[in-house]
């Protein structure tokens, strides 16, 4: 638990640092709970807040964040020469029991805002956290889909992966089947999506319940179909600076960072949708 010195500091780091990185990026009038639009956003590259932050950064994240808060990191890294990002990539309740547990974290952002309220409710996040993308399902088929899948329907009938119903990807699932009136008995379930998507790519199973982002990242290797159930489970993405942060300047920094404009460029490209 923070005290209340701590939380007034990080507060006004929180407030210095988004609003130097709302700034530069001219989008001022922006709702503080929200990215600004990709259409104001700078070109990619640095991001552009002045805030001056040093050290060792860990961000704890939903894996289906890895490829592009890998490059995020990176870009955070250019425009902070003192500071090393280091993320732990996994299934977000795995991660947040992690970081009520003690593990040393400086930001979680996770993949449903029910992981994220695990955090808070053992009163570990500083401050409320923000949501800051949201994300949807398709169904990932091997290339050419030759089982010729359409829609969820014919998932009853062929080897499906699912995320376990603990994950945000899984809870995303059920949902999604119940919006359909769709039953199936998964192969195996997976504690994350990466693993869900990797059953697929291995041939080890016909299709597969992820989100449309890993799809996109794994075009090379799979295919993906849209169906129309995926619009009543679409996940909120919320992230925080840890409470009990090691580096919690460089925390309220990344997560200002996350939040402005050059990064919802990056992350409404890579195919998530704005919150």
């Amino acid at each position: 638990m923070s005290t209340p010195g701590r939380r007034s500091a990080v507060a006004a780091l929180a407030a210095i640092a988004l609003a130097a990185g709302l700034t530069a990026c001219g989008s001022s009038g922006t709702p503080s709970g929200n990215a600004a639009p990709a259409s104001s956003a700078a070109p990619a590259g640095a991001p552009s807040s002045a805030a001056k932050v040093s050290g060792s950064l860990t961000v704890f994240a939903a894996a289906s964040l890895k490829e592009t808060f890998t490059a995020l990191g990176k870009t955070f890294e250019a425009a902070h020469p003192g500071v090393k990002v280091t993320f732990n990539f996994g299934g977000s309740s795995a991660l947040a029991r992690s970081i009520v547990s003690g593990a040393p974290a400086d930001v979680f952002a996770a993949a449903s805002p029910a992981t994220m309220k695990t955090v808070t409710d053992a009163e570990a996040a500083e401050g409320e956290p923000a949501v800051f993308v949201k994300n949807t399902l398709e169904i990932a088929v091997p290339k050419g889909n030759p089982k010729h899948i359409t829609g969820l329907k014919d998932l009853s009938g062929v080897k499906v992966a699912l995320c376990a119903k603990e994950v945000p990807c899984g809870a995303a699932a059920v949902k999604a089947l119940q919006a359909g009136g769709v039953n199936i008995t998964p192969v195996t379930l997976e504690q994350d999506v990466k693993g869900a998507l990797t059953k697929v790519e291995l041939g080890e199973v016909d299709a597969s319940l992820v989100y449309r982002t890993d799809v996109n990242a794994d075009a090379a290797k799979i295919d993906g179909v849209e169906f129309p159930e995926a619009a009543k489970a679409v996940n909120d993405y919320p992230i925080a600076a840890l409470a009990k942060a090691p580096n919690a300047p460089a925390a309220v920094a990344f997560v200002a960072y996350i939040r402005s404009a050059e990064a919802a460029q990056a992350l409404t490209a890579a195919g998530f949708q704005a919150p």
